[in-house]
């Protein structure tokens, strides 16, 4: 149930204390309970020597005999002797329990009977009752004259005094045992803090590492044993991570390497496979059948042509992919907002045609360190699309803003959503979703080659698409605006 050390210890302090303190606390109980009882009795046996001596004196002076009808007749005064010579209240009974007297009816009734009846018996008893804060005893015992019982004396005493001395003992025992025990718990806790908490944080660390996180690192200012061994593990932990970092970077690169190469060429060799095949089947049926079908002869040379072109604009989408990867030309401080007012102007004829209105806001001063021109071309590329892939008759939202110490530029258009999957990959050369695939001509080269301009200025971009509309978001950092010479 218990897993850590620091469970254990600091449930099994709190079960020794808390069963230390009750056993402690019972046994002062039960010496205090035992010294009142001792005292009552103690009390209560002088009560009855005295009684008893009183009652044999009276006889021998009145010259009574044994008889407990002499016992009845001087029960009055006996009883008011008594109640003076022992400062409690007395009841006198034949040995048929019958009162003959009693100093104070009230402190009789209403209680228990018990130690009458065994007085009745020939035994000596008494009851303890507490009521409203109050200890009274109630003690009788038979009146024995030369072997003859001649009736039965009962007393009503008040030990509240005593109790009540008791219970401060008691409450004083409590209050001080308890704080002794919370300040032994508080101090063992404390040292079990001590001990057990560097090894938690050792054993979470191990489990940090056994997860594959070398990050992790021990900080635990001591210098005992387990500061060495903290100490230990970090030097442990940095050298690991050290070998590692070196052989998954050598491993990372290659694998990249290997894949993009292998991706690339598969990529460019399917996309130039395509209009080559169709140019040779059309050049080699117009080689065959000549100028005779006039008709599949314009057909045919259109078509060449039509792929031609394709192929040459594939090309060139390569030449500016490869030039963006290598990350050559200057780089400017350039306005965004400027940039992209002049593109969505230039823009908004071609959504027009498509039935679109392109709503540009831009803010003043969003400066950036890019290329106006690869900048521009991100711009093209990205309304270009929202363009082709909205909804007719819908608005295209462009937006440039600061955002704390970056340039965010948004474009928003209502469209048929992309599906997660596609929008993992949609920044990877060649790779089209549905939508891209039903437009002709799409090759899938715009947006990597947007990504690669955008990677290079430092900045980042990506795309949301939900409930109909599709955003993408650029970012580049901002860049301060220069002073002017004064």
């Amino acid at each position: 149930m218990f897993r850590t050390i620091r469970a254990k210890f600091i449930v099994g302090f709190f079960l020794i204390f808390c069963v230390s303190f009750l056993l402690l606390n019972q046994t002062v109980m039960r010496i205090i309970e035992s010294s009142n009882q001792n005292i009552i009795t103690d009390d209560l046996i002088g009560l009855k020597k005295n009684g008893n001596g009183y009652v044999r004196q009276a006889f021998m002076i009145n010259h009574f005999t044994n008889d407990d009808l002499y016992f009845g007749q001087v029960a009055e005064e006996m009883v008011g002797d008594l109640r003076y010579a022992t400062s409690s209240e007395v009841s006198a009974y034949t040995v048929g329990g019958v009162l003959l007297y009693s100093s104070k009816t009230d402190s009789f009734s209403g209680g228990s009977e018990e130690d009458l009846k065994q007085a009745l018996g020939g035994a000596t008893a008494y009851t303890i009752s507490y009521e409203n804060g109050t200890a009274s005893v109630l003690y009788s015992y038979p009146v024995v004259i030369d072997g003859v019982k001649v009736g039965i004396l009962r007393y009503a005493k008040e030990f509240s005094l005593l109790y009540e001395q008791s219970g401060r003992i008691l409450n004083a025992v409590f209050y001080i045992a308890l704080a002794i025990f919370a300040a032994a718990f508080l101090f063992s806790y404390l040292l079990s803090r001590h001990i057990t908490i560097p090894l938690v944080k050792l054993a979470r660390a191990s489990t940090e590492v056994t997860n594959g996180n070398l990050d992790v690192r021990l900080t635990l200012r001591r210098r005992d044993e387990i500061g060495r061994l903290a100490g230990n593990f970090n030097d442990m932990i940095e050298r690991i991570k050290h070998q590692i970092g070196r052989i998954e970077r050598d491993r990372d690169r290659l694998e990249k390497l290997n894949s993009e190469r292998k991706q690339f060429f598969d990529n460019v060799t399917h996309e130039l496979k395509t209009p080559l095949t169709s140019i040779l089947g059309y050049a080699e049926m117009i080689r065959e059948n000549g100028e005779k079908d006039e008709a599949f002869f314009r057909k045919g040379m259109t078509h060449i042509v039509e792929e031609s072109q394709r192929l040459h604009g594939l090309v060139l989408h390569l030449l500016e992919l490869s030039q963006e990867s290598s990350g050559s030309g200057e780089y400017d401080r350039i306005d965004v907002g400027q940039v992209l007012r002049d593109v969505c102007d230039s823009m908004n004829f071609k959504a027009k045609r498509y039935n679109k209105d392109i709503r540009c806001e831009t803010g003043e001063g969003l400066y950036v360190l890019a290329q106006s021109d690869k900048l521009r071309q991100v711009f093209i590329n990205l309304i270009d699309n929202a363009i082709k892939y909205g909804y007719a008759n819908s608005e295209i939202a462009v937006t440039a803003e600061r955002a704390t110490d970056s340039v965010l530029i948004s474009v928003v258009n209502d469209g048929d959503t992309i599906a997660p999957d596609h929008l993992t990959r949609i920044f990877e050369p060649f790779y089209q979703s549905d939508r891209e695939k039903k437009e002709a001509g799409s090759m899938g080269l715009g947006l990597s080659i947007a990504k690669a301009i955008i990677d290079d200025s430092g900045g980042s971009i990506r795309i949301v698409s939900d409930n109909g509309q599709t955003s993408v978001y650029a970012e580049l950092p901002y860049m301060k605006p220069e002073r002017l010479p004064i």
